[in-house]
């Protein structure tokens, strides 16, 4: 099976990176047999702007740019997708929302016209997300920014589209803590990744806070 891992830092040292390589190698360690792909959308030079064209393509009036393209054939590619990012104000980077802003585009992710049915259209994609936060778990419980997130990503953008959010992860004190929890926690991911997904169990499959 066939991983398509999205990293949204513009640090190619930073923990985000090591932690998608982590996934990464834990994915192979499962099953030789598994491939991946990492797409680095800082390091590739992604423009995540939604322009007039991106804007044309939403309303139906052009086809989406090369770079949208390309984009949408890697994810078609894969079995999962999985979001590497950091948390800024307790959401994604910029980065990685505006690739969801071109990518996930009308007539790909979802179909909406106002005379006809809305249908999501990712219903075979699944979906892992890890988030890496700076702040502790107490922060997020105690002023909602988890369930906020949670609604915000999980269900006001892939649920939208049909998309399975198999497991989501937030890997907290990442600026206080020992990297080496974290990057153990990554390889497990990685390990459990496809398992999850062909096993179906509930249990791993449910959305969790790490």
């Amino acid at each position: 099976m066939h991983s398509l891992i999205v990293v949204a830092h513009h640090d190619p040292r930073a923990l985000t990176h090591s932690l998608a390589r982590k996934i990464a190698e834990g994915i192979t360690q499962a099953n030789p047999a598994n491939t991946f792909e990492i797409a680095d959308l800082a390091g590739e030079g992604f423009d995540p702007r939604f322009g007039f064209a991106d804007h044309a393509v939403h309303h139906r009036e052009a086809s989406p740019p090369a770079d949208v393209l390309a984009e949408q054939a890697r994810i078609e590619r894969a079995d999962a997708l999985v979001l590497v990012y950091p948390i800024y104000w307790w959401s994604m980077p910029a980065l990685l929302k505006g690739w969801i802003d071109r990518v996930f585009s009308n007539g790909w992710a979802f179909d909406f016209s106002p005379d006809r049915p809305f249908v999501k259209k990712l219903q075979r994609l699944q979906v892992h997300l890890v988030a890496v936060g700076g702040a502790d778990a107490d922060t997020f419980l105690r002023h909602g920014y988890g369930k906020a997130m949670t609604t915000q990503i999980d269900h006001g953008i892939f649920d939208y589209c049909g998309a399975r959010v198999v497991s989501s992860q937030r890997l907290l004190e990442s600026e206080t803590l020992d990297p080496a929890l974290h990057l153990e926690t990554a390889s497990v991911i990685g390990q459990r990744l496809f398992a999850t997904v062909e096993a179906m169990d509930p249990v791993q499959g449910a959305a969790t806070c790490a």
